[in-house]
């Protein structure tokens, strides 16, 4: 964040007008947000770790869901963007999130990017729980363009190449072809190279296609 955004933020706090979400998926990708917040930080969190799921009861299409899950390791560090936003946004963003819990963590399990003290609450989404008779679902690579464009744009393709090595499930999880005709209502347009990085990184991974059921 600008020095000013920092400045913005730190005076609508001490009225009580800022709330902050940890972004690990799609949230991470600023090009998918639909509110204005003040401002993001690239930051990690201890104490989660990224996975997919099947979606939860009444969830349609069997399409998975990017989520967490508490992580005991204490050396695994969660990458991702801690967005501040205003507090107004916030039932726009769990509306956002129908399929997740918000559920608060402790600003010292945060590390950011930038110096910033600021006594906000903090929220991370995880996944409600799936849906037993949720079988063979998959990714869409829509969604996963997105996710995987916000770590690039933020950290670079290293990141894109972690992501995939650390989020459980990829190994037994499909991903549905849907690039050109994308599912994901927050699709984004790849830029130069983009799409081979993706590709070739999951390639390298071994990860199983399939077309859209």
């Amino acid at each position: 964040m600008a020095p000013e955004q920092i400045e913005t933020v730190l005076e609508a706090a001490t009225r009580g007008e800022v709330f902050a979400y940890f972004g690990y998926g799609s949230l991470v990708n600023r090009s998918t947000h639909r509110t204005e917040p003040f401002g993001a930080v690239r930051a990690s969190v201890r104490g989660w770790r990224r996975r997919w799921q099947g979606r939860p009861e009444g969830g349609g299409e069997p399409i998975s869901l990017l989520s967490v899950k508490p992580e005991s390791d204490p050396d695994h560090q969660l990458a991702g963007l801690l967005v501040f936003d205003r507090l107004e946004n916030l039932p726009a963003l769990d509306q956002r999130e129908c399929d997740y819990l918000r559920r608060r963590i402790e600003p010292g399990s945060i590390a950011m990017s930038v110096e910033l003290e600021v006594d906000v609450p903090i929220y991370i989404y995880e996944g409600m729980p799936e849906d037993s008779r949720n079988t063979g679902h998959g990714i869409l690579q829509s969604y996963l363009d997105a996710v995987l464009q916000g770590y690039l744009r933020e950290y670079g393709p290293d990141a894109v190449r972690r992501f995939i090595a650390e989020t459980h499930a990829f190994d037994n999880t499909p991903i549905f072809r849907d690039r050109d005709r994308p599912r994901y209502v927050r699709s984004v347009s790849l830029g130069e190279g983009e799409a081979r990085l993706f590709d070739d990184a999951l390639a390298a991974h071994g990860v199983e296609w399939r077309d859209m059921p």
